[in-house]
């Protein structure tokens, strides 16, 4: 099986079943043995395969929101008519008609991270249970693995062209500023309208965050710590530490990294270690950046500044202004200088 995450910037690139998880590196030493679990069809076991399923309709959706964010262009022009021309209704006609399909975009998005919150917590329940360890999760359960990746490279994808596309609060404030003017001229206009003023509200909370997907996934880690406390914390920060050593390793590994079909496989792998790194500084009491963390953050920084600055300037900014610790004062100032701009 094969997923193609398709679209103008991402270069028609196809990611196959079971990629991402192509080394686990054992805890024992560095350079203990490597276990290769990058087969192409990683298939799901039978106990794995209705989270696999629930999850697969997910991220094949995925591939259609990004290509939708991708070509969302906005209804600025519309907008500046309507505001220059306040008098002229059907200047207003015109704006509305233009702004209200877009706003059914943004809640088709909002909608998705309701379901991707969900897909998140029914895989970290297979892949923190306390029947063998972290290693051998990613190890057994591969393709399972292989989607909780692919989750975290939608989320930073997402965050990256949401940040660079300020349409998006336009539309949204002005289709919140005129259905508020319908609502005083008309108490019925909310009902033939996209969104009604409480789920205007709810995504206005969501696409006010810098980094809406992200933050939601890190609720839900949260959540389902919370909700699973008869679960030790390690097991989910086992979970996450392992998989950002995973993404290191075959990064900076000439012999791994030789592998990757394209630079669009080494982006996929960097997210994915981002999203896990931001995952484990939410969930973990301590946070990712203090010196008895699991995550080497050093080499992962390290990792990010050798890639060409303009490929990965999102996911540095994701480290500096949306993770719980960094400024810690646990947190050393040779990390802190290393993620300065």
């Amino acid at each position: 099986m094969k997923r193609e995450w398709g679209g103008k910037g991402w270069g028609g690139v196809v990611f196959f079943s079971g990629w991402v998880a192509v080394v686990v590196v054992e805890a024992k030493t560095r350079g203990g043995t490597c276990s290769d679990f990058s087969s192409v069809d990683a298939k799901p076991t039978e106990a794995e395969k209705r989270v696999w399923e629930e999850v697969n309709e997910v991220l094949t959706e995925a591939v259609s929101v990004l290509q939708d964010l991708q070509s969302y262009s906005g209804a600025g022009e519309a907008i500046r008519q309507a505001i220059q021309h306040s008098n002229d209704e059907r200047v207003q006609e015109s704006a509305w008609a233009a702004v209200v399909p877009l706003v059914g975009k943004l809640k088709k998005f909002y909608e998705f991270s309701l379901k991707l919150e969900d897909s998140l917590q029914g895989l970290l329940e297979f892949l923190t249970s306390s029947r063998c360890s972290p290693t051998q999760h990613l190890e057994q359960e591969q393709a399972l693995a292989r989607q909780f990746a692919e989750i975290l490279h939608f989320t930073l994808r997402f965050d990256e062209l949401k940040m660079t596309n300020p349409a998006i609060q336009n539309d949204f404030s002005y289709y919140r500023r005129t259905l508020s003017r319908m609502r005083i001229i008309n108490q019925t206009a909310e009902e033939h309208n996209e969104v009604d003023n409480e789920l205007a509200n709810r995504m206005s909370l969501f696409y006010a965050n810098a980094t809406p997907m992200l933050k939601t996934l890190s609720d839900a880690t949260t959540k389902f710590v919370s909700k699973h406390a008869e679960l030790p914390v390690e097991n989910t920060t086992d979970c996450l530490s392992t998989m950002a050593s995973v993404c290191k390793v075959m990064l900076e590994t000439p012999e791994y990294h030789s592998r990757f079909a394209s630079e669009d496989t080494v982006l996929f792998c960097l997210r994915v270690m981002v999203g896990v790194i931001i995952l484990y500084d939410y969930v973990h009491p301590a946070g990712a950046f203090v010196k008895s963390s699991k995550i080497d953050m050093k080499g992962c920084i390290k990792v990010l500044r050798y890639q060409p600055p303009n490929s990965v300037e999102g996911l540095l900014n994701a480290l500096r202004y949306t993770t719980k610790h960094l400024n810690d004062e646990t947190t050393s100032k040779q990390i802190k200088n290393m993620l300065q701009a």
